[in-house]
């Protein structure tokens, strides 16, 4: 395993950061993979050719992953050095990446994209309604948005409210990313999607396999032991169909032909 001598710092300007976003990205990415490739097969549009844009897209792992689908893939992120980051990762350009916020994307063409991903933005934007419809805007007819996003439960309180933003010696996240009213159970996103005109298809929770492993993880990524690329193999996250949603969840809908 790597070793980290930045670790200490939990900022976004540098690779060697602890930046809980990242973490949260490079631990969802193979889950939030499967659920795209899962939703795809289930509606019928094929990967290859289609466009996507990528809504909080942080360092760009999952726009690069939608473009390893075959995807020509545009990522848009509030933070310019989130943006940097993922040039720098990507001098191969897969993705197009760009700085600009979930709340502000009226310079995005209309009925542009095949898929809409929102990532790390349902959460903790204060305008819920405002970002969907942007998102069901720039989508063609026929164009699935996906998304991930916490629930509102007490457990996810303790996880995303404590353990990631408050209590030092698990703090991933500057204070007050997270808000209790932020986090959303799936009826309140099922409510903003049907008033964007969009039809709620599927809800499907995932998790992480062990929750020991997770903390673990956590732990020592902060301390330096594990390096970013270190944390997929040490937590697995693992879709949970089913099972009302405990902590997060990921979701799909279609805008109508």
């Amino acid at each position: 395993m790597g070793t980290n001598p930045g670790a200490a710092r939990i900022e976004l300007d540098s690779p060697d950061a602890v930046d809980g976003r990242h973490i949260r990205a490079v631990a969802f990415q193979e889950v939030r993979l499967q659920y795209v490739r899962r939703t795809l097969a289930r509606t019928g549009l094929a990967p290859e050719g289609a466009t996507a844009v990528v809504v909080g897209s942080g360092r760009g792992d999952l726009a690069r992953g939608l473009a390893g689908l075959g995807m020509t893939v545009t990522a848009l992120d509030p933070s310019p050095a989130a943006t940097e980051l993922a040039r720098r990762a990507d001098p191969g350009s897969s993705a197009s990446y760009r700085t600009a916020a979930a709340e502000d994307l009226g310079f995005l063409p209309d009925a542009a994209f095949d898929v809409a991903y929102c990532a790390d933005t349902l959460e903790i934007t204060s305008a819920l309604d405002g970002v969907v419809a942007h998102a069901a805007r720039v989508l063609r007819p026929g164009g699935v948005l996906v998304y991930d996003t916490v629930a509102r439960t007490p457990v996810s309180r303790l996880i995303y409210l404590g353990a990631f933003q408050a209590i030092p010696v698990t703090r991933i996240m500057p204070p007050h990313r997270y808000r209790a009213e932020r986090l959303r159970p799936p009826a309140e996103i099922a409510t903003a999607l049907a008033t964007a005109g969009l039809i709620s298809e599927d809800v499907c929770g995932f998790r992480p396999r062990s929750v020991a492993a997770l903390v673990r993880a956590v732990l020592a990524r902060k301390s330096g032991r594990l390096c970013d690329e270190d944390i997929p193999t040490a937590v697995e996250f693992v879709l949970d169909p089913g099972h009302a949603p405990l902590v997060t969840y990921l979701g799909a809908a279609r805008k109508p032909e």
